[in-house]
């Protein structure tokens, strides 16, 4: 009879500590849980933290691509001008 009743008690310990060991990995579970950021969180957090490098790179690639424009632009106003200068002395010299 003893070892019936140091049994049962034995059987609720066990029982006891299973559902005090669920009970800690559920309340582990939460606390990750309400850490976590949703996707559109990070995404968002992203867009933020390289919305300044993208424009830094943007704006470098824009540069890169402008410079040379301008200069051409420039070639290109000065051979007009002298083509017009040119044709110009063309026809003071045809009689």
């Amino acid at each position: 009879m003893l070892n019936c009743e140091v049994a049962k008690e034995i059987a609720m310990k066990k029982s006891r500590h299973g559902l005090l060991f669920v009970v800690g990995l559920l309340a582990v579970a939460g606390l990750f849980g309400c850490n976590e950021e949703t996707p559109i969180e990070k995404t968002k957090a992203a867009a933020e933290s390289g919305n300044a490098a993208t424009q830094a790179a943007g704006q470098a690639a824009v540069d890169a691509i402008k410079t040379p424009m301008d200069k051409a632009r420039q070639a290109e106003s000065i051979l007009e001008n002298s083509a017009e200068q040119t044709a110009a002395k063309i026809k003071q010299s045809t009689p």
